[in-house]
């Protein structure tokens, strides 16, 4: 009698990866795409995006991951981790990291397209009926800032991040001349901004303060230092914002120091979030088991992958901190297809971060998910939902693009 399991999976020959790909394309910005084939036909679609660092990924899967890939049983997924990961003597880091996430979601993928179930089903099944997720408003002063936010309310919003311009400053983080999305990489070489700490700690107290007065408390509001404070500064601005209740003060101060988040936690009880430059477990793990942080926004495509943000998750979650997963435009929808099934399982999730792509992305990496009285709702096609136009893509190469740097105003290199 057949086994109906082994069928719904496939035979392990049919589990075969017979073919690995790397797909470099840029309908809007870039991206990195692996896609694996099995003996059978069945495909995966894995995302290799490094903001800034894509062709240092995209070298890396060719030369190192795919002659190691050919040949394996897509099934295997635990044990194709540990092989990549365990198996090299040099571990860690973003390069290597998002290069082990895309071959790890792609073999999620794969096992539900053959298991004909959607990933959040792999996983355990639904905690939620739909993500709640928040945008982007930015703008160059309070007054358009508070605006914005107001726009993306009238969309269906529940929640906002808000950041607005710092006086003086020409080009202060997360103030974009695009309004549904924040992309800071824009030249081939980095930009240099400046940025000013007293004028920045001065102006976004009062723009939550306008923020809760203009549309009041029903929305939550988010703030993003982008690591640019010290951990004093930090606990004075987390401290102002307290009567204004921010759903999360992100990325206060840099995360190389945990005991910067304790000296925070001294004096405010403004709920904090960080990690979307984490590439392990051991890099919030004492931030973890320390309750210094409230939200873990460890990302899939630069963690590890599904695998490895499982057991991130599952750390946070005896300790009682929740998930927020990044979401910005530097990821492709094939993380944020990934990152929904695994929100819409996750016991502890939070909220995930969501920036729309453009159109010319989203014709490129046709998706199921989509956006709903401000929540986002994975599909129910197997696997996770998120496939890639090939022919269309290469109408777009790859345009090298970099990260901007930060200096203070005497020329002094800053965080960025």
């Amino acid at each position: 009698m057949a086994n109906p399991q082994s069928e719904a999976h496939g035979s392990s020959r049919d589990r075969e990866i017979v073919a690995a790909r790397v797909i470099v394309t840029c309908p809007g910005r870039n991206f990195v795409t692996l896609k694996i084939e099995t003996r059978s036909g069945v495909f995966g679609a894995g995302d290799a995006t490094l903001n800034g660092r894509e062709l240092a990924v995209a070298a890396y899967l060719e030369h190192h991951v795919i002659p190691n890939l050919i040949g394996r049983d897509a099934g295997r997924i635990e044990d194709t981790w540990q092989f990549f990961y365990r198996g090299a003597y040099w571990r860690r880091g973003p390069v290597t990291m998002t290069a082990i996430a895309a071959v790890d979601v792609a073999l999620w993928d794969i096992l539900g397209k053959m298991a004909a179930m959607p990933l959040y089903r792999l996983l355990g099944g639904r905690s939620r009926d739909g993500v709640l997720v928040y945008g982007h408003a930015n703008g160059r002063d309070i007054e358009e800032a508070t605006a914005e936010v107001g726009r993306y309310i009238s969309l269906g919003y529940r929640a906002v991040r808000a950041q607005c311009g710092v006086p003086g400053l020409k080009k202060p983080y997360g103030v974009s001349r695009l309004k549904d999305a924040y992309e800071p990489a824009e030249s081939e070489l980095p930009l240099e901004t400046e940025w000013s700490t007293p004028g920045y700690l001065e102006i976004v107290p009062k723009l939550f303060a306008r923020l809760r007065a203009e549309h009041g408390n029903e929305v939550e509001l988010l703030h993003d230092a982008h690591h640019r404070l010290m951990p004093v500064e930090a606990a004075r601005l987390a401290r102002d914002l307290e009567p204004h209740r921010l759903f999360w003060l992100e990325d206060a101060t840099p995360a190389d120091n945990p005991d910067g988040f304790e000296l925070i936690r001294r004096h405010s009880v403004t709920p904090l979030a960080v990690g979307e430059v984490f590439n392990s477990i051991w890099d919030s793990k004492r931030l973890i088991e320390g309750r210094l942080i409230d939200f873990i926004r460890s990302t899939i495509v630069h963690a590890g992958g599904i695998t490895h943000v499982r057991r991130i998750a599952d750390l946070a979650a005896m300790y009682q901190v929740r998930t927020g997963f990044h979401g910005a435009t530097d990821l492709s929808p094939v993380t944020m297809g990934a990152a929904l099934h695994f929100d819409t399982w996750a016991p502890n999730f939070g909220i995930q971060e969501y920036m729309r792509h453009c159109e010319q992305t989203d014709e490129v990496f046709p998706h199921d998910y989509l956006f709903r009285d401000g929540r986002l709702h994975c599909g129910e096609s197997p696997g996770h939902g998120v496939s890639i136009d090939e022919k269309l893509a290469a109408r777009f190469p790859y345009s090298p693009k970099q990260l901007p740097i930060a200096r203070l105003e005497d020329g002094s290199m800053w965080d960025w």
